[in-house]
């Protein structure tokens, strides 16, 4: 553990428009700005004026209590939603107008609360769909089998095994997924969403159901993920252990608005935090 704890200790500098990025990553285009992002349902502010700054090479923490408005955000930042108000710019693209599908293009996926895999589809099928971005081949090709098909499908399943390699999941290609233990699905989701090839990769719940053992080989496997593929990883978690191990920047949303950013060490003695997860006068955060 010691070896991943240490990078929740870069140095956080300040970036342009109140922000903060990883040192390493100044001089580069963030790989996520939301600037004053807002959604409204009926008369009801789901989002109001959120703003974050993500280094390209960031692993970036989104926490708050229950229902304050995470997971809603994701769905902002991936188009599954349009923003009501405000601006989400990908690596310096504006995404206004763009679908989730033009928004996977520009670099973003992400996974789910509730995992969303092709329960009857084997292990290697489920990546392969991750895989779209990269086909490269016609569709009279395909359809006729030509040599060109072989060719890039030989190549998608050596992508496979080494995707599945990170989680030492290869024994399981040839597995239907809806078969996988809970922690395994878990872990294929994460793969899948990478095999998009993503600049930014969201994590909803990523430890959500898994045991200690579990979650503190995801926490390594988080940060392996970071460095060996230079992306951007932001988590939404309520697993404070991982959250303040991993994260280099934290923003802590309540009730669809930002209260605090900052260091892991900034945010654990916030009072506004402490006093948004435990109430008013109930001792410091866990």
């Amino acid at each position: 553990m010691s070896e991943t704890k240490r990078h929740s200790n870069t140095r956080m500098v300040p970036f342009p428009s109140d922000a903060i990025v990883p040192e390493r990553d100044l001089g580069k285009t963030p790989v996520l700005e939301a600037r004053h992002l807002g959604i409204q349902f009926g008369g009801l502010k789901a989002v109001d004026d959120f703003n974050l700054t993500v280094g390209p090479t960031e692993i970036a923490g989104l926490i708050g209590p229950n229902g304050a408005g995470k997971t809603t955000v994701f769905n902002l930042l991936t188009k599954v939603y349009e923003p009501t108000s405000g601006t989400v710019l990908i690596n310096g693209h504006d995404t206004k107008g763009l679908d989730v599908a033009h928004t996977c293009r520009l670099g973003v996926a992400r996974t789910f609360q509730n995992i969303r895999l092709f329960d009857k589809m084997t292990v290697e099928e489920n990546i392969r769909i991750g895989l779209h971005n990269s086909i490269e081949y016609g569709m009279f090709t395909g359809i006729l089998r030509l040599p060109g098909y072989w060719k890039k499908e030989k190549r998608q399943h050596e992508e496979v095994m080494r995707l599945l390699k990170i989680f030492n999941m290869q024994d399981m290609a040839d597995v239907r997924s809806g078969s996988l233990p809970y922690g395994a699905q878990r872990r294929l989701e994460i793969l899948r969403a990478l095999a998009t090839g993503p600049r930014l990769l969201l994590l909803d719940e990523p430890a959500a159901g898994m045991n200690p053992k579990e979650t503190e080989d995801l926490m390594e496997t988080i940060v392996r993920i970071r460095d060996e593929f230079q992306i951007a990883v932001m988590l939404i978690e309520h697993d404070m252990r991982l959250v303040m191990g991993i994260c280099e920047g934290i923003c802590v949303l309540n009730f669809g608005q930002v209260i605090a950013k900052g260091t892991a060490e900034e945010i654990q003695n916030n009072p506004v935090v402490i006093e948004a997860y435990l109430g008013k006068g109930k001792g410091e955060a866990k």
